[in-house]
């Protein structure tokens, strides 16, 4: 099952406006792999940019280019892509300019590598060990920075239903990872993971996160939507203030709702963002009374978590179960506040998607209201699907790093479905253009 997909290829659709402050421009990097999809990553740190991704023999690749070129070095790593959609690529760049990159793992010894020198793809090694400690069955690889902009680096240590989720931290000095805490943030003891965004930061510097428990590699088995915030990423609360003792357990966890097993939570859709005065609200779905799936938002006010069923589609059970990663048809964002009190919350649906307009104080949509145009949009012709072969999508992929003022970046390419991590029998699409577009 993906993890957490900002950064990966079923990031939710933004609406599209027409006009563009700046005339975009497609710069083509080499063919990619589109058998089946995978994230990529991308990072500008001037006066260079980076992507990492799976050539068209599924190769890990870092590409390099200069801002001011059009021309861009290629760097194979020794990592081969299977048929695994949980095996993202992620790149992160260090204070001291050295490039991290890390993924291709689900359930497997850590795949990590370490430029020797800063701003330079070229001298990317292999490094076989972080801490040496429980590096033998990771997943979900990322990089974030605590408040002290430290490099951190999160993963999970087990399985989908027996797993716990490990911080480390890095010392560009001595160019050595330690731990951030001497154990795990959250813990499944052995008979759960959690299924956790990644810590987001909210106006005021604080970091939450939310995620649900999972008991076996069924994904069905999704319960109880949790959530923690912290200032520091070592020292976690609840969302009144309460020290939570660490590792975080089910039944140590403050609950937003206690979903059931069954109840209609997936991993992949539940989010948290925040409304116009800085407080956490936390977006996900689950079958409502009638036994169809609908979206819900929930803040804590009066002492405890108000639940809002956002949306009432009716006749929409939809049914969901099994291992590996799966095309779900509904997907839920995070809510964006944009002032005069109300918020946006993208979702899509069978037959297309939407933006919501809601009411900040009752969380619920304002009936006809219409969300503010996006800020320099895309136009959609440079992300419109391209192949003829059947069951072709677009994927995207943002920019993590610090482009120019005023410039946007996006990676374009284009694969089949998941297919839950089983290798497809031909005949197959040809890799399709990985495409870096600019505006």
């Amino acid at each position: 099952m993906f993890h957490r997909f900002r950064r990966f290829c079923l990031l939710l659709p933004v609406l599209i406006a027409t006009a563009s402050a700046k005339p975009p421009e497609v710069i083509e990097l080499e063919p990619v792999w589109s058998g089946h999809p995978v994230g990529f990553s991308l990072v500008t740190h001037p006066p260079f940019q980076f992507a990492a991704y799976f050539d068209a023999e599924r190769r890990m690749t870092v590409a390099q280019r200069r801002l001011d070129s059009k021309e861009w070095s290629f760097h194979r790593l020794a990592s081969q892509l299977g048929w695994d959609s949980h095996n993202y690529v992620t790149l992160a760049i260090d204070p001291a300019g050295h490039l991290h990159v890390s993924g291709n793992m689900h359930c497997v010894p850590l795949v990590y590598f370490r430029s020797e020198k800063p701003l330079d793809a070229a001298s990317l090694r292999p490094v076989k060990s972080m801490t040496g400690d429980r590096e033998d069955d990771v997943t979900y690889p990322i990089f974030l920075r605590d408040a002290a902009k430290r490099m951190i680096f999160r993963y999970r240590d087990g399985g989908s239903g027996k797993g716990d989720d490990l911080y480390n931290v890095y010392d560009p000095a001595t160019k050595s990872w330690t731990r951030l805490i001497d154990g795990p943030v959250l813990c499944g003891e052995g008979e759960r993971s959690a299924y956790a965004t990644e810590p987001v930061a909210a106006p005021d510097g604080t970091f939450h996160m939310v995620w649900v428990w999972r008991d076996t590699p069924d994904c069905a088995t999704n319960h109880t939507i949790s959530y923690a915030r912290s200032s520091d990423l070592v020292k976690w609360t609840d969302a009144a203030g309460k020290p939570l003792a660490l590792p975080i357990t089910l039944a140590t966890g403050d609950v937003v709702d206690p979903v059931p097993s069954g109840g209609g939570l997936l991993n992949i859709n539940r989010e948290v963002g925040f409304d116009n005065k800085g407080r956490a609200v936390v977006t996900y779905h689950k079958y409502d009374e009638r036994g169809d799936l609908n979206a819900y938002a929930a803040r804590h006010e009066g002492g405890g978590w108000k639940v809002v069923k956002v949306s009432d589609w009716t006749d929409h059970r939809v049914e969901f179960g099994g291992g590996g990663s799966i095309v779900f048809p509904v997907r839920i964002g995070a809510v964006e506040a944009i002032g005069g009190g109300r918020l946006k919350l993208a979702y899509r649906r069978e037959g297309g998607g939407g933006t919501w307009v809601l009411d900040e104080e009752t969380l619920l949509p304002v009936p006809g209201a219409k969300p503010p145009p996006a800020v320099a949009p895309l136009p959609r012709e440079f992300t419109k699907l391209r192949s003829t072969f059947p069951g072709m999508g677009v994927r995207k992929a943002g920019d993590s790093g610090t482009p120019p003022e005023g410039v946007r970046y996006q990676l374009v390419w284009e694969t089949l479905e998941a297919n839950r991590d089983k290798p497809r029998t031909p005949p197959l699409p040809e890799p399709s253009m990985l495409r870096l577009v600019e505006w």
